[in-house]
């Protein structure tokens, strides 16, 4: 696994493919939040089915630099796919790694799914996979309920992860809008073929009907898991990875 740094802020771990193909192809993952980075298996897996795979942390979390939501985390995915053709070092010795993806494909889980939704807005952006994704931010008292008694969530989330995410009360309060870096508010504009949702009937976080009536609405092909929970991005794409694979190769 290999590291490098986009835009001098944004951290990401990364790999080449593992064997050839005639169009370069790259997958950029997205983490949720607040989550522990630990989809290396994932990205693993993901090369070695022939794509580059980056796996960034958000600005303002972990090795990161900057301050969490101040920026929208769909600019830190658009920034590295500008960055990509310009070449990128690897940060321990310096070899230098060219790509310039013909497909770009993104793939999010929960907080990072909204990032994979929106970021489709972008024409550079081929396809995403949106798993168990915060669709609109309207939910956001019932998740903060059942994952803190903190009345600030954005205090709880510096007592629990200390400098892992660098969160103030006033950029997290900017999702109360319903404007900031939300699906929701952005979905007369999306192109339901570039989307694809996973999500489960019994996840306890972020309420099945609504992304399911988010889907509807923007007739976005959506696959509902019976049981699962808030189930994981990797069970998902090692699960469904030849439909997913087949999503990602269709009408291109």
């Amino acid at each position: 696994m290999f590291r490098t740094r986009f835009k001098k802020e944004i951290v990401a771990e990364f790999l080449p493919p593992a064997r050839s193909s005639k169009k370069q192809k790259a997958i950029i993952l997205c983490d949720g939040m607040p989550s522990i980075p630990r989809k290396q298996p994932l990205v693993e897996f993901l090369a070695s089915k022939g794509y580059w795979v980056f796996y960034p942390r958000w600005r303002g979390a972990w090795e990161s630099s900057g301050q969490f939501l101040e920026k929208s985390p769909v600019q830190d995915i658009l920034d590295i796919v500008s960055e990509l053709p310009k070449g990128f070092k690897e940060l321990a010795f310096g070899q230098k790694f060219l790509c310039s993806p013909e497909l770009i494909f993104v793939i999010g889980g929960s907080f990072g799914g909204a990032a994979a939704i929106l970021s489709s807005l972008d024409s550079r952006i081929t396809k995403v996979i949106a798993n168990c994704p915060v669709v609109d931010w309207s939910i956001l008292r019932e998740e903060q309920i059942k994952e803190t008694s903190n009345p600030s969530y954005a205090a709880y989330i510096r007592e629990a992860f200390g400098n892992g995410y660098r969160l103030s009360a006033r950029n997290w309060n900017k999702l109360h809008g319903g404007v900031f870096y939300n699906p929701a508010h952005r979905l007369k504009d999306l192109t339901a073929s570039k989307i694809m949702i996973f999500h489960a009937i019994d996840d306890p976080y972020i309420p099945w009907k609504s992304v399911d009536g988010f889907a509807r609405r923007a007739g976005i092909k959506i696959k509902l898991l019976s049981r699962g929970g808030h189930v994981r991005t990797e069970y998902v794409v090692r699960k469904y990875w030849p439909q997913i694979e087949k999503f990602f190769q269709s009408n291109i």
